[in-house]
This record gives structure tokens, sequence and C-alpha cells, in this order.
């Protein structure tokens, strides 16, 4: 099985993020807030909306977003047709990569139980 991110699976373009903040659910924890809508692309997309004043170095913010990616790649199939977009808290980049990688998978919990709950 092969975890590329392709382009499919990313979120792009101002439409798509204004309707995920427009009428997105939320699940959110001391290091990231996750929004996330059903979709009719027919896969999950992922984007990220972390900000400099949050995180303030560029290697921080990189780092959370490669953490995120290989975590929803191993977990896209599992998460139904949603957009999602991912932001950061101020307490992310000073964590270990393994309390980040822990908490994204709690989100990633919670999205499946959220879109199980609204397919029934």
């Amino acid at each position: 099985m092969i975890f590329s991110l392709s382009r499919r699976h990313r979120l792009s373009g101002s439409q798509n993020f204004t309707r995920v903040f427009r009428d997105g659910r939320r699940s959110a924890d001391h290091f990231f807030t996750v929004l996330y809508v059903a979709n009719n692309s027919g896969c999950s997309r992922l984007g990220f909306a972390i900000s400099r004043k949050r995180v303030g170095k560029a290697t921080a913010r990189n780092r959370i977003r490669r953490l995120i990616r290989e975590s929803f790649r191993h977990n896209r199939q599992t998460l139904g047709n949603v957009d999602i977009v991912i932001m950061a808290r101020e307490r992310a980049p000073v964590v270990s990569n393994v309390e980040l990688v822990e908490s994204i998978e709690q989100h990633w919990s919670r999205l499946r139980a959220a879109t199980a709950d609204n397919d029934k």
C-alpha cells in the first residue's frame, strides 16, 4: 500500500477552506483544532491553517505538518469523505512528536465516530 499524499487528497482553494470554516464541525484539544465537513469528492482531503502567530518558527510549522500528513496517510481510508482543516495551537510546537501524534490520532477517532453517527 502506498501512503503518498496525492493532489486529490489535498484541500486547496479558498472556497473549500471557506466552506470548512463556515459549515464545519469542530474537534479541539490542547494542541490542535480540527474542522471537518462532508464532501462529495469521493475521498478525504486535508488542509492546514497553521499561522505564524501561533507557531512562530517555520521549522516548527513544517514539523507539525509533516507529522499530521504522515498520520493522515495512514488513516485516510477510514476517515470517509470529509474535508479537514487543521489549525495548530500555541502549545503544539513545544511538545514531543509522540504527544502530537497521539493528539491527532484522537482527533481521527473523534472524526470517525462523528461521521459514523451522521451515516446512520
